[in-house]
């Protein structure tokens, strides 16, 4: 453990103005204030902020870091409050405390629920001030190390996949590579200790055989960059376990086929990367796609590095990474290596708070903490393309990225007003994935709001959200719409009054806030018009169910049949797959529990199934502007096999203003094929002039209106 005088030499030797005064009084506290608790490992708890504040002290950290590190465990785990913390040592320690406090106070209905919610307050800490992450990971980074101490291995298990999933990758996202490494070597101890002890057995092995090899290789690049006039430092680096299982993994190839299991990092002077990668691949050739420039374009993280892969001394494949010792710092440091508050207290803004700010915007938009969390991981993981604006800006995507997601990293505007995209001047589909060094043009429209199919293929937390909220305020608009209407026209076909009076006394049975709420969980079927009718008036006299369709099958609409006006498809409404219900058709709603109606055809067969239950049927009606928009309707077409006859069925159905969706053969035989072909048209009249048309064409066997 280390002594008092120990910890305040270290701080004073890279910031002769600390405060030692008061690292001083935090060590005397915080060993009083945990007294004789110990930990699982038996050590007394107070070493424990001591070694958190060591590692703070390795990072070169502030004053206020390190005295935070040593008090971070006294609020949760002592007597000690956030009060005596503020009165003693100033409110700025204080707020660095309680930002990293564990929060696991925290009632929460599962660990998943409590790991996220945990981490959406971590990142509310965060934002305010970065120094809580940093003290955060240096408490998990001690914590990790005496890790094996605990006992229960399903707890060990679970605080390793946590580090895993959201540590490691907030310690690469700030850029400490460090402590990245150390953590991920770590819990990949504890999660696959078999496969990690395999590795580290190989790597000893190689070592051993290859020793003089290495040293053989570091000599020669030294002596290529000396005759080239570049003065710098080389060495060898051996890549972790995790990161040489990682790429096995991901890549699908045993041990014996890496190739860049050394890495060769050339420190150079300032303005002499290049130069450096010159002399390099003018000597030794270059292995094709292993360049990289993370100096033009720097990781999000700051990272800045020249990575080449060549066929190097004695024919041996390996990866070379050039950088200067400011570069080097930083790699290995990430925020810490140029901390602001070492610069007479004046923060600056870098490209951590970029991406600290980008998981402020998804916190805004998530629902729940749950989904915070898993679109945080989208941001943290993945690895990236640089893509550009027309105007020349650089933005940064995880690999996979589509359009959409390019437009909500320019600004939430344009991505929600998003219609369609060039890529490199060419309009290209919104699904399309970019590429590094594409330029992306956004093309967007006042009319356009976020389609529900995005989030289908969007792969940045950021645009997930963003259409996620989106997505559920129309639903909720939708449903009050729906919900409301449904319980109109109930009630005046019971010639009941449906007011604010009659329905204030059901919304405790129904445990709904307000009258809006009530209507929505109507209209997404959560409550039944029934329901609300029998608690709104327990003494009517309620009919008796019937087991049959309750709707007239020979009826057009009646007053009391719902329209189905402004309901987008998806939202609250959905057509039935079954029958493709078209404008003009005779129609009913079923009402699905929280899904909100589906609307079939009165003669779908899929109806009787739904006799039992005669409360989900609703009377519908199409609103008389349905027409307007495209309904996809289906038709079965039985077609000869002869040369051409596709292509004539095809122009039939776009000269009468069809346009086909999907196109399925059900059936082939010497002479005729069976398909299943889905059209977008206007309404009913639309689909039976197709089909008309389609039984002129003389290749056309038969054609009808597909069910089921």
């Amino acid at each position: 453990m280390i002594r008092q005088f120990e910890l305040v030499e270290r701080v004073k030797s890279y910031d002769s103005n600390t405060d030692e005064d008061a690292i001083n009084r935090a060590y005397v506290f915080s060993m009083k204030a945990h007294g004789t608790q110990v930990r699982a490992s038996g050590d007394p708890y107070f070493s424990h902020p001591v070694e958190v504040a060591g590692i703070l002290a390795g990072m070169k950290l502030d004053g206020a870091s390190i005295v935070t590190g040593l008090l971070h465990d006294t609020v949760e785990d002592t007597v000690a409050t956030l009060d005596d913390i503020e009165r003693l040592f100033g409110p700025d320690i204080s707020r660095l405390v309680d930002g990293v406090t564990k929060l696991s106070r925290i009632e929460l209905q599962s660990d998943q629920t409590k790991q996220a919610e945990n981490f959406r307050k971590l990142v509310l800490a965060m934002s305010e001030d970065i120094r809580v992450l940093l003290v955060k990971l240096a408490d998990r980074l001690h914590n990790m190390r005496t890790l094996h101490f605990i006992k229960n291995p399903e707890k060990r298990r679970r605080i390793a996949r946590e580090t895993m999933d959201i540590y490691a990758p907030l310690a690469e996202r700030i850029g400490i590579h460090r402590m990245k490494d150390e953590l991920e070597d770590l819990a990949f101890a504890e999660l696959h200790p078999e496969a990690r002890e395999s590795i580290l057995a190989r790597l000893a092995f190689l070592k051993e055989q290859g020793s003089d090899l290495v040293q053989r290789v570091l000599t020669e690049l030294r002596e290529t960059l000396k005759e080239g006039d570049i003065d710098a430092v080389v060495t060898g680096r051996e890549k972790t376990a995790y990161s040489i299982w990682r790429k096995m993994q991901r890549k699908s190839v045993g041990f014996e086929q890496l190739s860049d299991i050394m890495a060769f990092r050339v420190i150079v002077p300032a303005d002499k990367c290049y130069p450096a990668l010159g002399v390099i691949h003018g000597r030794y050739p270059m292995v094709p796609g292993r360049f990289k420039d993370y100096i033009s374009t720097p990781k999000p993280n700051g990272y800045k590095s020249l990575h080449t892969g060549v066929i190097g001394p004695e024919s041996q494949r390996i990866e070379v990474q050039i950088r200067t010792l400011d570069m080097h710092e930083v790699a290995e440091l990430g925020v810490a290596a140029h901390w602001t508050y070492k610069q007479d207290g004046i923060r600056t803004e870098g490209k951590q708070y970029a991406w600290v700010r980008e998981l402020l915007d998804i916190l805004e938009h998530a629902q729940n903490p749950e989904e915070f969390f898993e679109n945080t991981k989208l941001e943290m993981y993945q690895d990236q393309v640089f893509c550009f604006t027309p105007k020349g800006d650089l933005i940064a995507l995880p690999r996979g990225a589509t359009p959409v997601d390019f437009a909500y990293a320019v600004h939430s505007q344009v991505g929600d007003t998003c219609v369609g995209a060039k890529i490199n001047g060419r309009i290209v589909p919104l699904r399309t994935q970019l590429s590094n060094g594409d330029q992306v043009e956004i093309i967007t429209s006042k009319a356009q709001t976020p389609s529900p199919t995005w989030e289908r293929f969007v792969v940045t937390g950021r645009a997930r959200a963003r259409i996620r909220r989106f997505i559920r305020n129309q639903q909720r608009a939708q449903y009050l719409d729906l919900g409301k209407e449904i319980l109109t026209k109930a009630f005046r076909h019971e010639h009941l009054d449906l007011t604010e009076k009659v329905l204030t006394p059901t919304l405790k049975l129904f445990n709904q806030p307000t009258i809006e709420d009530l209507y929505a969980a109507v209209g997404e079927g959560l409550v039944t018009k029934g329901e609300v009718l029998n608690a709104a008036y327990p003494n009517r006299i309620e009919p008796k169910p019937a087991k049959v369709v309750p709707l007239p099958r020979s009826r057009k609409s009646t007053e009391n049949a719902v329209p189905i006006r402004g309901l987008i498809p998806g939202m609250a409404l959905h057509y039935a797959g079954c029958c493709h219900p078209l404008p003009g058709d005779r129609i009913v709603g079923i009402v699905t529990t929280g899904k909100g109606v589906t609307i079939h055809t009165i003669d779908c067969d899929t109806l009787e199934s739904f006799s039992e239950t005669p409360e989900r049927w609703l009377d519908v009606s199409w609103d008389q502007d349905e027409g307007q928009g495209g309904h996809v309707g289906r038709i079965s077409v039985m077609l000869g096999n002869e040369p051409g006859a596709l292509a004539s069925l095809t122009t039939v159905i776009g000269k009468n203003g069809g346009n086909i969706t999907n196109l399925k053969i059900t059936n082939r035989s010497v002479d005729f094929f069976e398909i299943l072909i889905d059209i977008e048209v206007k309404d009913v009249k639309h689909l039976s002039n197709v089909i008309a048309a389609l039984r002129a064409t003389p290749s056309i066997s038969s054609v009808e209106r597909a069910r089921g």
